[in-house]
């Protein structure tokens, strides 16, 4: 009875129609916001909400609504989190009736989707909602249909509606998580390893008939049926109904959380509270359960639930985070593993530490039957596989391997993982460092005791030392300047001097010249690679040109970000985002064989990156040199294309353009070599050597390999495809084998991009969607052996 009255009660809060807009404060045709340090915006008749531009640093800026009223201006929904707009960028609500947003050059970066014509004004709602009206007055197009990751009072999602959460808390871009009301009723949230990959959910309804999600004006999200009968109440808050301001979020950690901000000057010191009985799961840290992807946390790490109800991510002992700045990146391990040479076993060389109740359920690779704990040790300690065992109470040891997946802590486990970690390098360092403290202490108590002299001279060395790290900090943490036409950051040369340390740390060296470790103290960067040009003439210096102006503009996830640069007499440098994982080569090529899963998402991140860059840059740019060694991994294993150096830009109107031949033999496409126009169907090509790769875990050319038909990957790829014998491509790798359709979609797919002919080659946009099996891949036509171009 209960439910029912609350049912009747949740369906006559008044819900306002979003069919008819407002009409004061309209927006007419012709009006215009630009992107600049002002953060110019469209307010709400009551001044409630604001639609326009947040800076998001570097020159770039996000076209976003938010609370206009609250101190933080918390944003409740974004338009181009995954492209963000260069400085001068322009929202348009144009005279012919259209809505755009368009960089400096009138290159379109977003238009509402589905396309919309004949608008006659626009309006900022005091709800939080923006439209677009029609003569009619009738919304043609509103954010509330459109969402990002944040619901407000009023808003109803229908079937087929996603709210995507955020990559980070900073970082608008989409992340892992999103959900949505299916067409078969179900309100369900997913963890979604890359963007093309569908996985199991992690919570969901259990509703066969739910029509439409609401979040009404007393605090309630709610599913209903078709006729409007209370199906669910999803999540819900105690506070009263007038007198707060309200959200509902998909927050970035995949938890479902509703919060309450008092709309009283006296009482906003408060700032958003979170509804406690609303996070939805209750504890993402053992709902999810799939085997693609991370877990809730990243590789290595292991989350669990704390006192205010939030999932944290941890490392085990002997790993420490990838990211100090973000804890969901994972985790690596702080000691040289265990040696795989058969003559150097190392079992004396490690030792196991203890933790009860956690588990990483999804990187098992072998079990075995353990009657007690130190047999399972034993057994984990004579495989050089083995990063940690779990014992059971039922005598079962599992084997883990790296990298680690879903980790979690969990009370009513009763199994206990043993991490292995190496004895000198968890101890000797502490060791050393106490037995260095202890030694200068004793010299130090001798000194300041000898002599009133000695005591003075030492305070002014002391004074001197600190004047000067006074001095050498404060350069490094100035306000960098920053290039109006790039939008990245300018710097000296004692500057990156000082901040890699007289170039200390080499992380590699190509053509064009050679990449430090450095570190920088201003706004949120941390570790950068910065790029010593060789020589500051002929194609040197026209690649730094090139770069400075084309790659400053680019923005997105899976390419490599240009910090800044430094142009300075005769030193030419540009500085990047550090990437911690280092290169798809060392990962895809080293002594453990990445996961399947892993190999799909980088596989898919390559090819949406290429396709950013051939078709939705500002400048259209072919990279010219597709490698592994050119595939940089961040913290969280995400996939970066690196290496704009030797990038032949076409400007808008240009499709292909001669030059010498650039690029790593075994990668170049056919043309390079007869004397072709180039296009960016040379990148097509060398996609697909790495996408065989990727698929088979081995270089495309292996002299040594003992089957003389196996030398050279692509031809043996062919023979196994032409035979119907696909499986022998990965018959040594057991979750690619269950996969036996992907992997056969992925070896059409390559084979399309290996074409002789560049015209029978797809476009990299075309490639995502292959990848993804949004379009059928139809079967590729027969080609020539490849060995010509090793």
């Amino acid at each position: 009875m209960a439910s029912v009255i609350l049912g009747i009660l949740l369906i006559l809060v008044p819900l306002p129609l979003s069919t008819e807009a407002q009409t004061s404060g309209n927006l007419t045709l012709g009006k215009s916001l630009t992107a600049n340090d002002q953060n110019s915006s469209w307010l709400s008749p009551s001044g409630k909400f604001a639609f326009g531009f947040r800076r998001m640093g570097r020159g770039a800026h996000l076209l976003a609504i938010w609370f206009e009223k609250i101190e933080d201006k918390t944003i409740v929904w974004s338009a181009n989190g995954n492209n963000l707009a260069p400085e001068g960028s322009e929202i348009q609500l144009t005279t012919d009736g259209r809505f755009v947003l368009v960089d400096p050059n009138g290159r379109e970066l977003w238009s509402p989707s589905p396309t919309v014509a004949g608008i006659a004004y626009a309006a900022m709602l005091d709800t939080g909602n923006f439209v677009l009206v029609s003569q009619n007055h009738v919304n043609l197009w509103e954010t509330f249909s459109q969402p990002t990751d944040t619901l407000l009072p009023t808003q109803q999602l229908d079937q087929g509606t996603k709210v995507n959460a955020r990559y980070s808390e900073m970082n608008y871009s989409a992340g892992r998580f999103h959900f949505k009301l299916g067409d078969d009723g179900n309100l369900a949230f997913y963890a979604t390893p890359d963007p093309w990959v569908a996985s199991d959910t992690y919570w969901d309804s259990n509703t066969s008939n739910g029509f439409r999600l609401i979040f009404n004006q007393s605090g309630q999200v709610y599913l209903t049926d078709r006729n409007g009968a209370l199906l669910q109440v999803v999540s819900s808050d105690t506070f009263p109904a007038s007198g707060y301001y309200r959200r509902a979020i998909l927050e970035f950690d995949g938890v479902f959380r509703q919060y309450v901000h008092s709309d009283s000057s006296s009482l906003s010191e408060m700032g958003w509270v979170v509804a406690r009985s609303s996070p939805v799961p209750p504890n993402i840290c053992t709902s999810i359960t799939q085997t693609m992807g991370s877990g809730a946390c990243g590789f290595n790490s292991y989350c669990s639930l704390e006192e205010d109800q939030r999932p944290r991510c941890h490392c085990p002992h002997g790993y420490t985070l990838l990211d100090s700045t973000n804890e969901m990146n994972g985790c690596r391990q702080d000691f040289v593993p265990q040696s795989c040479d058969g003559s150097r076993p190392e079992t004396d060389q490690f030792t196991f530490f203890s933790m009860p109740y956690t588990n990483w359920p999804m990187s098992d690779y072998e079990r075995t039957a353990a009657q007690t704990e130190d047999s399972c040790k034993e057994a984990c300690l004579a495989d050089c596989f083995c990063a940690l065992a779990i014992f059971g109470d039922n005598g079962n040891c599992w084997k883990k391997k790296i990298p680690l997946s879903n980790g979690r802590e969990d009370r009513s486990d009763i199994a206990k993982a043993l991490i292995k970690v190496r004895i000198n390098d968890s101890t000797s360092k502490s060791i050393g460092n106490g037995s260095k403290n202890s030694t200068l202490i004793i010299i130090g108590l001798v000194l300041l005791s000898s002599s009133v002299f000695v005591n003075l001279l030492l305070l002014l060395i002391t004074y001197l030392i600190y004047r000067s790290f006074r001095s050498r900090d404060s350069k490094l943490s100035r306000p960098v300047q920053i290039n109006q036409a790039t939008g990245t950051h300018t710097f000296t040369y004692q500057e990156l001097q000082e901040a890699t340390d007289g170039f200390k740390e080499e992380l590699g060296r190509g053509a064009f010249g050679t990449v430090y470790k450095g570190v920088l103290r201003y706004e949120d960067t941390n570790f950068v690679a910065v790029k010593v040009l060789a020589t500051r003439t002929g194609e040197s210096e026209k690649e730094f040109e090139r770069e400075v102006s084309a790659i400053g503009q680019t923005n997105h996830k899976n390419l490599v970000q240009l910090l800044g640069f430094c142009n300075e007499g005769q030193h030419r440098l540009l500085v990047y985002e550090f990437m911690s994982n280092g290169t798809l080569a060392d990962f895809l090529f080293g002594i453990s064989r990445p996961s399947w899963y892993k190999r799909i998402e980088i596989a898919c991140g390559v090819a949406q990156g290429l396709s950013y860059l051939h078709d939705d840059c500002t400048r259209h740019i072919i990279h010219c040199d597709i490698k592994p060694e050119n595939i940089l991994l961040d913290g969280s294993l995400t996939a970066k294309i690196s290496d704009f150096g030797i990038a032949k830009l076409l400007m808008a109107n240009q499709t292909r353009t001669v030059t010498g031949v650039r690029g790593t033999r075994g990668y170049l496409a056919p043309e390079w070599f007869r004397n072709m126009p180039i296009s960016s169907k040379v990148d097509v090509y060398s996609f697909g050597i790495l996408l065989v790769e990727l698929i088979c875990c081995r270089k495309n050319y292996e002299p040594e390999a003992e089957i003389e038909a196996q030398i050279v990957l692509v031809d043996w790829v062919y023979d196994c495809y032409h035979d119907g014998s696909i499986l022998k491509l990965v018959e040594s790798d057991e979750e690619a084998s269950t996969d036996i359709k992907r992997v056969k979609r992925f070896v059409m797919t390559a084979l399309w991009c290996i074409q002789d002919d560049p015209a029978l080659r797809p476009t990299m946009k075309k490639i995502t969607q292959m990848l993804e099996g949004v379009v059928e891949v139809l079967v590729p036509p027969v080609s020539s052996s490849f060995i010509s171009s090793i």
